[in-house]
């Protein structure tokens, strides 16, 4: 029997890219899915933002369980999760945190090192890989790594370093690898060719297309905190107009397009 987490495994085998759009709360996963997404991801500093809280560990784990339980229960495919670092360094807590993420409905996380060291990166990555196999969950781990991301080095000796945390991580259970930031299609590249997972890139201005990504071996597109951004920006500048002389067109013209969201969720 194919279960979500194997869909899902199997999104990341090409010959296309999956390309992925990130989602803050139930009624933007659900969206996603209605406008053909293949799988859903959640943007962790989308998902802080929307609780009030800032991005960078702040989000407390509760909120973010509650945040995946309600997009998983929306939508029918698969759900990855971004829990930033773990939310802690200490690996029992971390344990127990990707148990009650998998619990909530995830077939996936996101899991970065930001500026920690790597080899305590690789045990956090461990950590998750058991704890997910004790929960009965085949789970993609996305490693990501923040080389390029934090400036932790620069040129050759970035993607040295890169290539260096990506076997690292895949030793310890990653079950693909997210780099964010390069935009270069000769850095894409050569990331793709000397990594043996399934390689992220992150979507921002200067991205190849993804039809290019995939000539290139990257076999996932993040869209990051594009959507939230998109549907804040909107609805920011339609308040202005609305504030300053009470005209509502620029909600209504926002808004187009949307479906019955009461039948949707009913």
């Amino acid at each position: 029997m194919t279960t979500t987490a194997d869909q899902f495994h199997a999104l990341h085998a090409g010959p296309d890219v999956l390309v992925l759009p990130n989602a803050w709360d139930a009624a933007s996963a659900a969206l996603m899915e209605d406008a053909g997404a293949k799988a859903v991801a959640t943007s962790s500093a989308a998902v802080a933002w929307g609780r009030g809280y800032a991005d960078g560990d702040a989000l407390p784990v509760a909120t973010l369980i509650d945040v995946i339980a309600g997009a998983a229960r929306v939508i029918k495919v698969p759900l990855t999760a971004d829990i930033e670092g773990g939310y802690t360094d200490d690996l029992a807590e971390l344990s127990e945190t990707v148990k009650a993420v998998v619990g909530a409905g995830a077939v996936g996380i996101n899991l970065e090192d930001g500026r920690r060291d790597p080899d305590l990166h690789a045990r956090k990555i461990a950590a998750a890989r058991a704890a997910a196999q004790g929960a009965g969950v085949d789970l993609f781990i996305n490693a990501r790594t923040d080389v390029y991301l934090a400036n932790l080095a620069e040129g050759e000796a970035a993607l040295a370093e890169t290539l260096r945390r990506a076997a690292l991580y895949k030793n310890a259970g990653a079950s693909g690898i997210f780099v964010p930031m390069p935009v270069e299609e000769d850095l894409l590249a050569q990331l793709a060719a000397g990594i043996a997972l399934p390689v992220n890139a992150m979507g921002r201005p200067g991205m190849p297309s993804a039809e290019r990504l995939a000539e290139l071996g990257v076999r996932r597109l993040s869209s990051a905190t594009g959507p939230f951004r998109a549907a804040y920006g909107a609805m920011l500048a339609a308040t202005r107009t609305y504030l300053a002389d009470g005209d509502t067109t620029g909600y209504a013209a926002s808004s187009q397009g949307l479906p019955d969201l009461n039948a949707r969720f009913g």
